[in-house]
């Protein structure tokens, strides 16, 4: 049941977001799209044309890993990558799951030079926000400053996805792509489709060391 509720919603978002002649449903086809057409279609939307009820069904289908996303491939100038923070240590330093995620973000940040980097976290130690602190250590990895924004007011998950949807919002991003351990991912990327309603693509990529 929960496959054909998702199976049918895809089939009108590829049919939605890809256009005539791509192999997909119209509104009103029966037709459902093969499983690598559908694997495909929602790697490149995001579940973004999916109806919000079942983006947690949509996430359930596709499969998020270590490998570049289409999204970030096709459009590296207004696709953001948003790493998501952790706890730091007592005096401010960064604990090793951060820097797992850290070094997966350099690593696009790096394969993919035109594109803007968010980093989000508060929960500040010794003074220090998270996002303060992932700032710090892509600045010293050789990331450019004007790459990089810090949003240092977010407390959770959720608060991550609403706070960096306005800045996404305001400079006229088309598309994220979000960095966090594969324990966290699945749940970010809901969070973040949820926070951006549609209005563009979310994916994500599992950090790694």
């Amino acid at each position: 049941m929960r496959l054909a509720a998702v199976a049918a919603t895809a089939a009108m978002a590829l049919g939605t977001g890809l256009g005539a002649g791509a192999g997909t449903a119209s509104a009103g086809s029966a037709e459902i799209p093969s499983g690598a057409a559908l694997y495909s279609g929602l790697t490149m939307l995001g579940c973004q044309n999916v109806d919000k009820s079942l983006l947690p069904v949509c996430g359930d289908f596709e499969v998020l890993t270590v490998e570049d996303p289409a999204v970030l491939t096709l459009n590296p100038f207004t696709t953001d990558i948003v790493i998501l923070g952790a706890g730091l240590f007592p005096d401010g330093g960064i604990r090793p799951v951060l820097e797992e995620r850290l070094r997966t973000g350099f690593r696009l940040a790096t394969e993919y030079p035109t594109a803007r980097i968010i980093v989000t976290g508060g929960l500040p130690q010794n003074g220090r926000t998270e996002a303060r602190a992932m700032g710090d250590w892509l600045r010293g990895a050789g990331i450019a400053q004007h790459r990089i924004t810090e949003e240092g007011n977010s407390a959770s998950t959720v608060q991550n996805a609403q706070y960096t949807d306005r800045i996404l919002r305001d400079r006229g991003t088309t598309g994220a792509v979000v960095v966090t351990t594969g324990d966290h991912v699945q749940r970010a990327v809901l969070n973040f489709r949820q926070a951006v309603d549609g209005r563009i693509p979310v994916t994500g990529v599992v950090a790694r060391d």
